[in-house]
């Protein structure tokens, strides 16, 4: 499956999905030396997102969050490409200062579309996601 998106920053990445439902904090939501998610009741809760591409609605929270994010990055923690539903501010900075590929606001329902292990590639250069299913 083939989803035209809006671009954030620019770059081709390509991984394993995980995906969230719910957004995250990066400010106390992940541990920036591990890149688990650790907020109480998320449901990616002791999952890491390092190295793969990150899926989910928006983020929220403290300004900080761009420079948790910078940190995991920094230590190889983060992920490598970023779709979210609906942009926001300090997710984008967080993409921007990490040349961290990321898009938003794909024609279909991202989280609708893709599954946690599925492979996806961002072209955030050109605003496309390529999806190829898991086991398929």
């Amino acid at each position: 499956m083939i989803l035209k998106a809006k671009p954030v920053t620019r770059g081709v990445v390509e991984g394993e999905a995980i995906v969230s439902h719910m957004p995250i904090s990066f400010t106390g939501g992940m541990d920036p030396e591990t890149g688990i998610i650790r907020e109480p009741g998320h449901d990616l809760e002791g999952r890491s997102v390092a190295g793969k591409i990150l899926v989910f609605p928006t983020g929220k929270g403290s300004t900080t969050g761009s420079w948790q994010f910078y940190a995991a990055f920094k230590r190889g923690h983060a992920p490598k490409g970023i779709i979210n539903v609906r942009v926001e501010g300090v997710v984008a900075v967080s993409a921007i200062i990490t040349d961290t590929p990321m898009v938003h606001d794909l024609e279909k329902d991202p989280l609708e579309c893709i599954e946690d292990g599925d492979l996806v590639k961002i072209d955030a250069t050109h605003g496309v996601v390529e999806i190829s299913k898991q086991g398929t």
